[in-house]
């Protein structure tokens, strides 16, 4: 009995989670549309770019020595009027402060800063001979929370892109980011941009050329993954003026807002979505009108796992993350105090992200449970492949069909016969995979781990 009971649970949960995926949909359509509609312009006027915003380009950096020299000189390259670069060496037991030194030729410097976010300590400062707009920290190794905290210390920007040390951004990106900036009447807070999979792409000079879908099975499908999450997810939930993440390998973040939430959470590890759902915290209780959105247009690029291990660590972790994140800002969690990201953003993500896997896992645990009970019913199955599998393939090509008509990357006809195909596939396998892995950081999150977890490089 209670087992019928929990299999119709299951059924009403999924029809649940479908209904709000399908909701997020038709608001990230919505949101798409409205961003290609928007006129572009020139951030620099007859008078020059005074009134552009400065950025600065933290680049935390952690045994990074193969491709750091590289990405380095590509955001030296960004099409900005005022730009300047800030690489943290969070006590690299490789080469990578090495080879800065050897390719920009750094000396040490002094320089005094304010420390308003509480980092681990600094051992040397360098500035470029070569180019004047890099800086390096060299600090004990604290994390890429720390790092990031560092470089905020540091900065003299109004505003800190925060990147990942193996993201490759597009040339007008920081652009594309400041014209919304400059062109929203809120006080603008954090922005993000979409993120794309840089694995067997064509790369000239640090630079995407063309998107090229990856040969192995493992990045095709995260490719899939990524279209969704960002055009549909993130893009929805900007739509209601609720975004709660944006993606640390590439946002743009006021200075003066982080430095008021004390920068980065180094006690979890993901500091992303903890940061941003703070910033929310912080705009709301100062009753202030602000904006934090996701952009579909300026577009980065970077590196994904190729090996299932290594895949697996980092949704764990990413799962691991969101469990912190929802656990430090609990209080926000269906309380209108906090508006749409209180009522709706929260606490979808605990029912249908969090708790996602959980049930998932024991809706699937139900087939075995029938089957070895000689009680299988064909009615339930169909029920639950229809809910479970079938629609989340209708999600996937939704989110490819908006992609390649307003993005429209993949030029090759036979890479977008190839993510049609693994649009498809995702669901039968990999998805199942994928909920194994969450439901791992779950159990890490109880288990109070708190690895990082070790994440390969290619060279660029």
């Amino acid at each position: 009995m209670l087992i019928a009971i929990y299999s119709i649970f299951v059924l009403i949960y999924f029809v649940l989670i479908n209904t709000g995926y399908l909701i997020l949909l038709f608001l990230g359509i919505q949101e798409v549309l409205f961003h290609n509609r928007k006129p572009d312009f020139d951030i620099c006027d007859r008078e020059g770019c005074k009134l552009v915003p400065g950025i600065t380009i933290i680049v935390p950096a952690y045994n990074e020595e193969k491709i750091i020299s590289e990405n380095v000189k590509s955001l030296l390259e960004l099409d900005y009027p005022k730009l300047e670069v800030l690489v943290v060496n969070d006590g690299s037991s490789d080469n990578t402060l090495r080879k800065l030194k050897s390719n920009f030729k750094l000396i040490e410097v002094t320089r005094e800063m304010e420390e308003k976010i509480d980092t681990e300590p600094l051992k040397a400062l360098y500035n470029s001979i070569k180019e004047k707009r890099l800086t390096v920290i060299d600090k004990e190794n604290g994390g890429k929370a720390d790092a990031l905290n560092a470089g905020i210390n540091l900065s003299r920007t109004d505003l800190i892109l925060v990147i990942d040390a193996d993201t490759l951004v597009e040339r007008n990106a920081l652009q594309k980011l400041v014209r919304r900036y400059m062109s929203t009447d809120s006080r603008v807070v954090a922005l993000g941009g979409i993120v794309r999979v840089l694995n067997n792409c064509e790369v000239v000079s640090s630079e995407v050329t063309k998107a090229k879908l990856p040969k192995k099975f493992l990045p095709g499908m995260q490719v899939m993954e990524y279209i969704r999450a960002f055009l549909f997810g993130r893009s929805g939930w900007s739509r209601i003026n609720s975004l709660p993440i944006i993606s640390g390998a590439f946002g743009l973040f006021e200075r003066e807002g982080l430095i008021d939430i004390q920068g980065f959470r180094t006690t979890t590890v993901g500091e992303d979505i903890d940061a941003v759902v703070r910033l929310h915290k912080d705009m709301r209780k100062k009753d202030e009108d602000y904006d934090i959105s996701f952009l579909p247009d300026p577009v980065c690029w970077t590196q994904v796992p190729e090996k299932r291990k290594i895949l697996s660590r980092q949704r764990a972790r990413w799962q691991r993350g969101l469990i912190e994140t929802i656990t430090y800002n609990k209080e926000m969690i269906f309380n209108p105090k906090y508006g749409k990201v209180g009522v709706f953003a929260l606490p979808f993500f605990l029912f249908f992200e969090l708790l996602g896997p959980i049930i998932e896992m024991t809706g699937y645990f139900m087939f075995i449970v029938f089957f070895l009970l000689g009680i299988f019913s064909l009615p339930y199955f169909l029920l639950f492949l229809a809910v479970a599998v079938i629609f989340g393939v209708l999600l996937s090509l939704s989110s490819l069909l908006l992609a390649e008509t307003s993005l429209k990357r993949y030029e090759d006809p036979i890479d977008r016969l190839k993510l049609l195909l693994l649009a498809v596939l995702e669901n039968f396998g990999y998805r199942q995979f994928h909920t194994l892995w969450r439901l791992r950081g779950t159990i890490q999150f109880l288990r109070k781990e708190t690895k990082w977890g070790e994440m390969s490089r290619e060279d660029i």
